[in-house]
């Protein structure tokens, strides 16, 4: 991706974000022609210079030293999640050619999978920075069964609720998941502008899906640690469940997420009936194995 644009375009949008008196200046009235905050009251609560912050907002982040970020974020009221992605868009810009080809393709550790299969009780799985679920256990296969059937591979969560049909029903509040989806996409289009993959992806979802086109317009990012999702299963119904979501460490660019509840909620007898279904799946498979093998034979 291009990073100029990139930069040029994220910080037109957060400064269209932010108004005279939410920026503690005074409202000058009349006829202002921007949305939001102009080039030069940017530039003086940053305290550098109308040109050098022109220059910034061309998408000309080399050599800008941390301070001068950390100040244009405060000008700007950048959130977290913001905050890191103007240093991701300044990291690249000033990486050089060598550090910028990086490996797309990401191993599973054995470790990390025994870690997944030993969770019997909890959802789980890893993803990379590009949606991709790399690895998953049982539970975690099973809640998210309608994207594992999606016969596109690799199995990839924001391909699915943008161009699989069943989205909208697996997803009850697919608006919201929607944004989060393209948002944690142009996070990691940030820390890597040089994946191709992900600009494969982006791509073609821009292409096939116009929800998608106008959400990766808006240009905003997120981090994504805890929280709720809402599903509805095709098997067993409404499921609402508490998630956590931690980088490993060891494994840049990986994402371990787990889905568990708290014995006695509704989320939790959500989860049994969902690991004893998977259990009975398990042991029909053999069973119907063999009937097709009979079946062959005769």
């Amino acid at each position: 991706m291009d990073n100029r644009s990139e930069v040029r375009e994220f910080l037109i949008s957060r400064r269209a974000k932010i108004t005279p008196q939410q920026a503690g200046l005074p409202a000058w009235g009349g006829n202002r022609r921007v949305a939001g905050l102009r080039r030069e009251e940017v530039a003086m609560l940053s305290g550098v210079s109308v040109e050098y912050y022109a220059r910034l907002e061309r998408g000309n982040l080399s050599g800008v030293s941390e301070s001068v970020l950390e100040s244009l974020s405060r000008a700007l009221q950048l959130d977290e999640a913001e905050h890191a992605h103007l240093f991701d868009l300044a990291h690249a810009a000033n990486a050089s050619p060598r550090a910028r080809r990086r490996p797309t393709q990401q191993q599973i550790r054995p470790g990390i999978q025994r870690l997944l299969d030993s969770m019997t009780d909890s959802a789980a799985y890893v993803r990379n920075g590009r949606l991709d679920i790399v690895a998953s256990n049982r539970l975690g296969r099973t809640l998210y069964a309608p994207v594992f059937d999606d016969p596109a591979r690799p199995v990839n969560l924001a391909r699915f609720r943008f161009l699989n049909p069943r989205a909208h029903d697996f997803y009850p509040d697919w608006g919201e998941s929607a944004h989060t989806t393209v948002a944690l996409l142009r996070t990691e289009a940030g820390r890597d502008p040089y994946d191709r993959a992900l600009t494969d992806l982006v791509g073609e979802l821009a292409t096939r899906s116009e929800e998608f086109r106008t959400l990766w317009a808006a240009h905003n990012v997120r981090l994504h640690h805890t929280g709720t999702k809402n599903f509805h299963h095709p098997v067993i119904g409404r499921l609402r469940l508490p998630f956590e979501a931690m980088p490993l460490p060891a494994d840049p660019g990986l994402t371990f997420t787990a889905f568990s509840a708290e014995p006695g909620t509704a989320a939790h007898d959500g989860l049994t009936l969902l690991a004893s279904w998977a259990a009975d799946l398990d042991q029909s498979e053999p069973a119907e194995q063999q009937d097709r093998t009979h079946s062959a034979d005769n």
